[in-house]
């Protein structure tokens, strides 16, 4: 079928910042590396000023501009919702698109509580059943080394898991004097890095070991407690007003817990923003009886493995290059060793996405996924609000209730 008599599908996204632009790119582009069932068309663009969301369209390539998202909704020409705004209005744009039988896929983190989260999972569980379909956009399941990771654990290369070790590090909020940007208020974000950079990782261990987190004991801390108003912002980076206004920081700066995973294992995470000279550290270890996994985001197309199995004369870990056409997603792109960047995570995750839409299928990660690591979150906050007290994770069953009873305490 050539992509002239494919169907199409018409795409409607809402934001047009960061997370807009890299969502651009990838629907723009993936057709063009990938055999997909239908045709993704860049249909419209929704955004609250006439004039920058104007500009923006024909930036990134889309068709047309609405200046109302509700709007953007009842377009016949519109099958997909795209939501790439901040966290406050995931649920209303998610829920009254998906009630409308539009498709839609989310950005990360689901909502700011868990009552959006669980409105939004209802409505994605109701809309199912009329074939809509709805995903969370966890793009970092779609690094072909992570998802590499996932099948080594999958094919039981690492035995039985007992250790998983994550971390998030960035710095670009370490100056004091970085302005007030809406990432760092409670009521636009929800949290802050507990739940912007924190989400990803805990995702990633999940998805990574097929096994979710049942209980956590953490620590939140805010360093910065004001700061300058800011007068414009854009993705990460933002100016000042100049008039010396400074204004309440109403998130968390960096978050530490610990944690067990439904198969046992022991985990620790951490998220901040204030790891200074780390630029985008996403570290994921795991440790199993038979071997071990390391990856880091900032060498993206590599994975190190350690088989235990091997000779201990010559065993050690292996650095492998996940650019063979043979690992995940990577067989589209690029002769062996020419690397993939962020950029392609998204492509692939819009892959997905329409493979899932045209088959009829479930795509993941699902909103019950997104939902389950706003459990985490939630149970994360509350264990902080108590001085680090032992906190199940909300629905995770018997295995939730308590550290190990060998574990001795003082």
């Amino acid at each position: 079928m050539t992509h002239a008599s494919r169907p199409t599908l018409g795409v409607g996204m809402v934001g047009y910042a960061f997370m807009g632009r890299a969502h651009s790119q990838a629907w723009r582009n993936t057709a063009a590396f990938f055999d997909l069932p239908c045709t993704p068309a860049m249909v419209a663009l929704a955004g609250r000023s006439h004039e920058q969301v104007t500009a923006a369209a024909e930036r990134l390539g889309w068709a047309s501009a609405e200046t109302d998202w509700r709007e953007l909704i009842r377009r016949d020409d519109v099958h997909v919702v795209d939501i790439c705004t901040p966290g406050d209005t995931h649920a209303e744009i998610a829920i009254a698109a998906l009630d409308a039988g539009k498709h839609v896929l989310c950005e990360k983190p689901l909502a700011n509580t868990l009552s959006e989260a669980t409105a939004m999972a209802e409505a994605a569980e109701r809309a199912a059943a009329n074939g809509v379909r709805a995903m969370v956009g966890f793009n970092y399941r779609r690094v072909p080394a992570l998802a590499l990771a996932r099948s080594l654990v999958l094919d039981g290369r690492l035995g039985t898991i007992r250790h998983v070790r994550a971390q998030y590090l960035q710095d670009w909020i370490v100056d004091p004097d970085f302005p007030l940007v809406w990432r760092l208020e409670a009521d636009k974000a929800g949290s802050g890095a507990l739940g912007d950079i924190g989400a990803h990782i805990i995702d990633a261990a999940q998805y990574v070991t097929g096994d979710r987190l049942v209980g956590v004991s953490a620590l939140l801390e805010t360093f910065i407690k004001e700061r300058p108003i800011a007068e414009t912002s854009a993705g990460l980076d933002a100016t000042v007003d100049g008039d010396d206004r400074r204004g309440r920081v109403t998130v968390d700066d960096a978050a530490l817990f610990s944690g067990r995973m439904s198969g046992g294992a022991l985990a620790s995470f951490e998220a901040t923003r204030f790891a200074t000279g780390r630029k985008n550290v996403l570290r994921l270890e795991i440790n199993g009886s038979a071997g071990s996994l390391a990856f880091d985001l900032e060498s993206m197309n590599e994975l190190s493995f350690y088989d235990h199995t091997e000779d201990p004369g010559t065993a050690g870990f292996r650095r492998i290059l996940v650019t063979e056409p043979s690992h995940p997603y990577a067989g589209a792109w690029w002769p062996p060793g020419h690397v993939l960047g962020y950029e392609h995570t998204f492509t692939h995750e819009v892959k997905d996405f329409v493979e899932a839409i045209a088959s009829g299928t479930d795509p993941e990660p699902s909103f019950a996924d997104g939902l389950q690591v706003q459990r985490v979150l939630s149970a994360v906050t509350h264990s902080a609000a108590h001085h680090g007290a032992w906190t199940a994770v909300e629905g995770a069953g018997d295995a939730a209730h308590a550290p190990s009873s060998t574990a001795t305490t003082g």
